[in-house]
């Protein structure tokens, strides 16, 4: 991966042209126009076209939360491995008490301290635990960053 430009707290969030350029916009136009034609019949129609506005806005609703679950479900999966493979580095690279300490850090914190640089980790873990700092506080402490380029 040489092609990629070195990661830091102000670059390393990716897009997913596909996920946020088009589904996203795709369905969220979806929804804004069924609500459009909903509104714009309401007052000059029957029960039945009322009915099927009603069921295109239902429809619209459910597709764009289809696109947000798929989503989030995958980034859950990404969270837990991202979680078990820096409680294994962890506990390569911190010594005791430190490692025992390990089940403490939340999900969040683990997902910011993957950034770490190996040679970092056991003075921000400490700090981590000490003052309760968040993912985004723990990415803005990290001095070496250390890529994550598969993550989307």
């Amino acid at each position: 991966m040489a092609e990629n430009k070195p990661q830091t707290f102000a670059n390393h969030t990716r897009w997913d042209p596909l996920f946020h350029f088009f589904l996203l916009p795709v369905f969220g136009l979806g929804l804004v126009l069924s609500l459009i034609h909903f509104f714009a019949h309401l007052a000059d129609s029957d029960f039945r076209d009322d009915i099927h506005a009603f069921l295109l806005i239902l429809l619209a609703v459910a597709l764009l939360t289809l696109v947000f679950k798929v989503r989030l479900y995958a980034l859950k999966v990404q969270d837990r491995v991202i979680r078990l493979e820096e409680r294994l580095r962890l506990t390569q690279l911190l010594s005791e008490p430190l490692r025992s300490r390990i089940p403490e850090l939340t999900e969040g914190q683990l997902c910011g301290l993957r950034f770490a640089s190996d040679a970092e980790i056991p003075k921000l873990v400490e700090r981590t635990l000490k003052e309760k700092l968040s993912r985004a506080d723990i990415k803005k402490s990290i001095q070496t960053w250390r890529p994550d380029y598969w993550r989307v």
